[in-house]
């Protein structure tokens, strides 16, 4: 199962959602294209707005700078992240504290 711990300034990932063989889960996939992307984006605009750290199964994302633009991004990273909870329960578990 994914793990995934969302507080203010900082997003924990963990985990393999075990949805099908090493390869060819398509979780996996969703939510590390989901997360790579936002990083992406995020560094496109403002090269230190986050820190991170991606290794196997796991990425860790502290903001460091927030802005606009960035608060944008994660918030739209995390509606993804949800929606795809909502249909691989089994998979995906979202740990949100506000």
């Amino acid at each position: 199962m994914i793990k995934i711990n969302i507080r203010k300034n900082h997003i924990e990932i963990k985990g393999h959602a075990m949805y099908d063989d090493y390869g060819k889960d398509i979780v996996c996939a969703a939510v590390s294209s989901i997360v790579i992307t936002t990083i992406n984006a995020i560094l496109s605009f403002d090269k230190d707005a986050i820190k991170y750290e991606n290794k196997e199964g796991y990425i860790n994302i502290n903001i460091v700078n927030e802005s606009e633009t960035t608060n944008k991004l994660i918030t739209n990273m995390v509606k993804l992240l949800k929606d795809l909870e909502q249909d691989y329960q089994k998979n995906i578990k979202i740990n949100e504290e506000v």
